[in-house]
C-alpha cells in the first residue's frame, strides 16, 4: 500500500517551535509505517492547491496521512487539505474536512457545545463587546480563535476587568500575535485535564486520563498552560507542568464524568481516528470543556502518545488503528 505522510510545510527560516514539531510528527510516523510494512512518501503542503492535486496525481497514494496543523502558519486553513482530498476521492486518516473546520474554530466549537448542553467557559468575541456597557468584573482569558499549540498565550494573556471597551482594547492589541482573530474566555480556576481518545471497532476507544499538574507554581502566577509550557524548555513553564496519570480513588467519579464528556465530545463533532479533549474542573468540581482537538500531535513525547503508551499501545500500534479507522 503506498501512503502519502501529508504535513505543512515549514520555512526554512523563522519557524517557529510549534511548526518545527510538525517534522516530527512526519517522521515518526514515516519510521512507524515503513516498520509496519508500507510504501510511503512525505509530502510537504504549501498555500498552492494545484500544487497539491498534481502532487497526489503523481504519487496515486492508496492513502494520505493526514498531519497538516495549518497551512503556512495559518491554522484556520487546516479544513483546506482533507476538502481537496475529499473532492479527489482520496482516502486520508482522521476527520473530515467538516469536523476539521467547525472543532478548530473554538467559537463555533463552543456554540455547538453549548447547544448540547455540554458546560463551556463563557466567551466573548469582540463582536460581541460593541452593545454591552457592564460585563461581570471576572477573569478573562484571551485567546486565539483559529490558532492551537497556546500560540500567542502567555502569563499576561489573563486579565481581571468588567469594562468592554477595555476588553476590546486588549483584543485588538493582542490579535496579530493571535493569529489575526481573537476572543476572550472567563477564566476557570482549578485543575487541568486531558482526555485523548482512539478510534476502535467499539467505538472510540477512551486512553488513561491525563491532569497537568503545575509544580511549584507561585501562589501570583496564573496556572495556565501557555506557550512556552508547550514549547520553550528553557522555561521554568515547561519543567513545571507535569503531567500525571496517577489519580486517588476519590477522583473516580469525576473521572467517569470525564469520560463520558469526552465521548459526547466526539459524537457531537463526528470524530474519526482520534482526538483529544481538554478540560478545567473548578473549585465545585465541575468540568468545563475547553477545546476539542480532533488533529492532535503524534509527536512521540506528545500528550495524545503518552496517554496510548500508558495503556499499553506502542506508537506503530496507534498508527495502525489510525490507519485501519480510515477503512472502516
Amino acid at each position: 500500500m503506498r501512503v502519502v505522510i501529508l504535513y505543512d510545510r515549514i520555512a526554512e527560516t523563522g519557524a517557529h517551535l510549534d511548526q518545527s514539531d510538525v517534522l516530527e510528527q512526519a517522521k515518526a510516523v514515516d519510521r512507524a509505517l515503513e516498520e509496519l510494512g508500507y510504501e510511503s512518501t512525505r509530502l510537504a503542503l504549501s498555500m498552492d492547491m494545484n500544487a497539491l492535486i498534481r502532487d497526489l496525481k503523481r504519487l496515486k497514494p492508496d492513502l494520505v496521512f493526514n498531519l497538516v496543523e495549518s497551512v503556512e502558519g495559518h491554522g484556520r486553513l487546516i479544513h483546506l487539505a482533507p476538502t481537496v482530498l475529499e473532492i479527489m476521492g482520496i482516502r486520508y486518516t482522521g476527520s473530515y474536512a467538516d469536523t476539521l473546520y467547525m472543532t478548530s474554530n473554538k467559537l463555533i466549537a463552543k456554540k455547538i457545545l453549548e447547544g448540547a448542553g455540554i458546560r463551556t467557559p463563557q466567551n466573548y468575541p469582540p463582536n460581541g463587546l460593541h452593545n454591552r456597557n457592564i460585563l461581570p468584573r471576572e477573569h478573562y482569558i484571551i485567546k486565539s480563535t483559529w490558532e492551537h499549540a497556546s500560540i500567542g498565550v502567555d502569563e499576561d494573556s489573563v486579565l481581571r476587568m468588567g469594562n468592554p471597551k477595555q476588553l476590546f482594547s486588549e483584543m485588538n492589541r493582542r490579535k496579530d500575535r493571535l493569529g489575526g482573530s481573537c476572543f476572550a474566555e472567563r477564566y476557570i480556576e482549578g485543575r487541568e485535564f486531558n482526555l485523548s481518545l482512539l478510534a476502535s471497532q467499539e467505538g472510540p476507544e477512551l486512553l488513561p486520563t491525563a491532569e497537568i499538574h503545575f509544580h511549584d507554581y507561585p501562589k501570583d502566577k496564573w496556572k495556565i498552560i501557555d506557550y512556552k509550557a508547550k514549547w520553550d524548555n528553557s522555561s521554568f513553564e515547561y519543567h513545571h507542568t507535569l503531567r500525571s496519570f496517577e489519580f486517588p480513588e476519590r477522583d473516580q467519579p469525576l473521572l467517569f464524568r470525564l469520560g463520558m464528556l469526552a465521548r459526547k465530545c466526539w459524537e457531537l463533532f463526528s470524530v474519526r481516528g482520534y482526538a483529544r479533549v481538554d478540560f478545567r474542573v473548578d473549585q465545585d468540581n465541575l468540568p468545563w470543556v475547553l477545546e476539542i482537538n480532533a488533529n492532535p500531535c503524534l509527536s512521540p513525547d506528545a500528550g495524545f502518545v503518552a496517554a496510548a503508551l500508558q495503556r499499553g499501545l506502542h506508537f506503530n500500534r496507534v498508527v495502525e488503528r489510525i490507519i485501519r479507522e480510515a477503512y472502516r
